[in-house]
């Protein structure tokens, strides 16, 4: 069984990365050499991108390495039901379009919190929205981070616990300096570039491997099916076999997405609300394409890869490995194979930087907008101030994505990428549901549904399977976070079945049992903005 390491050539590996590294900061240095200082193009490039480059910007910030490795090597292993999460993040998309691009477009400015806080107290609200902002941003953060350092060290063949902190190290070094120097606008360009490389490098192998079976998808399955032995591969539901744990799970990645704070971000890059919406429907067809690929990705890695699941399950990575791996034998191995796979590793690279990127932006743009400005400042800091701490808490963030990456790349990189999902949808979307579209939601239901679903969702996955063994278990659970640990009591991984539902009754409660009224010039003010995208621009400018 050939090992992942010695499938490519590190060396080439290497030059393949530095190559991506010094061509997106040669474009993030180009599109921002003009660029003045307001807080706008800080935080949002001046919202001057079109609803097409933002659709693809928004699928190079959805798209991480997780979508990528992870989907395609649970196909290979799991086949239909290693889809399963793909189809959630898709359809998240369409709640996203319909419910919340335009209205959140047309309201806000910069942040999440603009539009929580439009119509209620704005100190209590702004700071609970952006404690949910950093908490959501921080673990989806730690998830891209984590998977960096064995991701990387994967591809370049390095081993041990140094390599792979060292890689750690330089994407958070790479990652405060493309935002330092860019902002959003040369943020938006990396992930813009990325989307092409990742979407175009999964295209060209899908094509590559149905062509390989005369374009016949069944003859592909029936020979992943036949090489491994595993007929479950064909057997929608097998993996999922309690219901209550699956729904969970669907709730968290349906409703999750239109929470996320850093594609709500997205949002605000775009000049009109048409745009926004246009923006989404570009990422719904890359996203949904790409996704579609993966597909044909996992059936041939599973089909194509000498030995299968088997000798895929030895390389350092273990499912991760197997679309590297496809990308070294479908030019049947040698010197092209080992180009080919430098090419897909170097595409891999672009992605976690395109990603943490995005993420980092969010993250400094609501500690110094919201918190410092409009908490501790009341709204009246220095716009040169503000941007100054929004640069020093890049680099506090990228510090803090380093070592929270160290310590956590031995852990479960899916259960930290559920726990951001579970709790944007548990934190975030009540309350801009409720926002945009309940007269009466006030300071006190906002206040409540934030608190309650992010509280909830922590507490629930603190005490669940995916951090410790469940209580009078047998045996430990290879599985867990902690394995040898025991004080999970709630029996299900994901815990938004629940802590969602929390927060939607939470907001109500809140809202019904106190007497406080919204300001009906500023509630009618934001109907209006809202639906029509009346005044929109003139609060984007100012």
């Amino acid at each position: 069984m050939m090992p992942l390491e010695a499938l490519g050539n590190p060396i080439l590996n290497i030059v393949i990365f530095g190559l991506f590294v010094v061509g997106t900061l040669t474009v993030v240095i180009k599109v921002t050499s003009n660029q003045n200082k307001a807080a706008s193009s800080f935080y949002t490039g001046g919202a001057q991108f079109s609803g097409t480059q933002n659709g693809f910007a928004i699928a190079g910030d959805y798209l991480s390495a997780a979508s990528f490795l992870g989907i395609a090597g649970a196909i290979a292993f799991n086949g239909y039901d290693g889809l399963l999460y793909s189809i959630g993040f898709l359809v998240a998309w369409l709640v996203a379009l319909l419910l919340v691009a335009e209205p959140l477009r047309n309201t806000g400015r910069y942040t999440m919190a603009d539009v929580l806080s439009f119509r209620m107290r704005q100190k209590p609200v702004r700071l609970a929205a952006a404690l949910s902002t950093l908490a959501v941003s921080f673990f989806y953060l730690l998830a891209q981070m984590a998977g960096a350092g064995g991701l990387v060290s994967l591809l370049l063949g390095l081993n041990g616990e140094f390599a792979q902190n060292t890689v750690i190290i330089i994407v958070g070094v790479l990652m405060i300096v493309y935002v330092l120097i860019g902002g959003m606008k040369g943020t938006t360009w990396v992930q813009m570039i990325k989307a092409v490389l990742l979407i175009a490098g999964a295209g060209i192998m899908t094509v590559w491997v149905l062509a390989l079976f005369g374009f016949n998808f069944d003859a592909l399955m029936g020979k992943a099916v036949e090489a491994n032995n595993h007929p479950q591969m064909l057997a929608p539901g097998d993996k999922y076999k309690d219901p209550v744990g699956f729904i969970s799970l669907s709730i968290a990645l349906v409703l999750g997405t239109a929470g996320l704070p850093h594609v709500l971000m997205r949002f605000y890059t775009v000049p009109t609300a048409k745009a926004a919406r246009k923006s989404v429907t570009w990422a719904i067809g890359l996203i949904g394409a790409f996704y579609l690929f993966t597909l044909v990705l996992g059936y041939g890695a599973a089909a194509l890869v000498p030995g299968g699941q088997e000798a895929i399950s030895g390389m350092p990575g273990k499912a991760n490995a197997a679309a590297p791996a496809l990308a070294f034998f479908l030019p049947g191995g040698g010197t092209p194979g080992t180009i080919f796979l430098a090419v897909i590793a170097g595409v891999a690279f672009a992605t976690i930087l395109a990603v943490v990127a995005g993420l980092t932006i969010t993250a400094s743009a609501s500690f110094a907008h919201d918190i410092y400005n409009n908490v501790m400042k009341d709204g009246k800091a220095d716009p040169a101030r503000e941007i100054k701490v929004a640069r020093n808490t890049v680099l506090v963030i990228g510090a803090l994505a380093i070592f929270g990456g160290i310590f956590a790349k031995s852990m479960n990189i899916a259960f930290l990428v559920a726990l951001a999902f579970a709790v944007a949808a548990s934190a975030n979307l009540p309350s801009i549901l409720f926002s945009l579209y309940w007269r009466r939601f006030n300071t006190r239901g906002s206040l409540w549904s934030i608190y309650t679903g992010l509280v909830s969702a922590l507490v629930l996955i603190t005490f669940s399977p995916a951090v410790s063994t469940p209580i009078g278990a047998a045996k430990p659970l290879a599985s867990a976070m902690f394995p040898n640990a025991s004080f999970a009591w709630f029996p299900y991984d994901n815990p938004a079945l629940f802590s969602v539902p929390l927060g939607f009754l939470a907001g109500w409660l809140g809202t019904v049992l106190s007497k406080e009224r919204s300001d009906p010039a500023k509630t009618a003010e934001m109907e209006v903005r809202s639906m029509t995208g009346a005044g929109a621009a003139g609060a984007l400018n100012h």
